[in-house]
């Protein structure tokens, strides 16, 4: 009888082992914070929750010095892409892991209605459709660890310094450079930091 305890009390324990791990990588997948890699690989963009939205800038170029041409606001037209908010204003779908908003196309200079979807903890999936047809996607690759929550969305401004997240692995541009000058065995530097204090993101509260 206490043989038969034993082994029941190992598999209910196995068992539970599972479902938490289980129910770890589930919250993982559902996390579309951190730092993408684009399909084609030419920029990073980094995704962090502001003021209850997640929104996304370009925190690395492959090909650095970009600039937002194809705007059609002649004011926008000089302004670099690094840092330049590219998923806007996410709000999260009720009853599923998905957030709707808006993407913002550099190549065109145009918005379009989208939804971002984390498949797997290391995989994001991007849809945009335009008049709710002609719909395109394709899936970004995580080079980044999940974001906390900016201090800036929970307490008044000034009372703590904003939580700079960590910079994705070096990566290299066409030159075989950093994305930022450093120095060998250094890493190089975060030039975005916390997105949340962005003045585009930031006038969106």
């Amino acid at each position: 009888m206490l043989h038969r305890f034993k082994y029941l009390t190992r598999t209910v324990i196995a068992y539970s082992g599972v479902l938490f791990a289980a129910g770890i990588s589930s919250a993982l997948a559902a996390d579309p914070t951190g730092e993408w890699r684009v399909a084609d690989g030419v920029a990073n963009i980094r995704v962090a929750q502001c003021n209850g939205s997640m929104w996304g800038v370009v925190a690395w170029e492959k090909t650095p010095g970009g600039r937002d041409s194809s705007n059609p606001d002649p004011s926008k037209q000089s302004r670099p892409t690094l840092g330049m908010p590219i998923l806007i204003d996410m709000k999260k779908k009720p009853g599923a892991e998905v957030w709707e908003g808006q993407v913002y196309n550099a190549k065109d200079g145009q918005l379009y209605s989208s939804t971002i979807t984390p498949t797997d903890p290391d995989h994001l999936e991007i849809k945009g459709c335009v008049l709710g047809f002609l719909c395109g996607g394709e899936t970004w690759t995580r080079v980044g660890p999940p974001i906390p929550s900016s201090p800036v969305n929970s307490m008044a401004k000034g009372t703590q310094k904003p939580i700079t997240p960590a910079p994705a692995p070096a990566a290299k541009t066409t030159t075989g450079t950093a994305s930022a000058a450093a120095k060998p065995g250094q890493k190089p530097t975060d030039q975005i930091g916390d997105i949340c204090l962005i003045p585009e993101i930031a006038r969106a509260r």
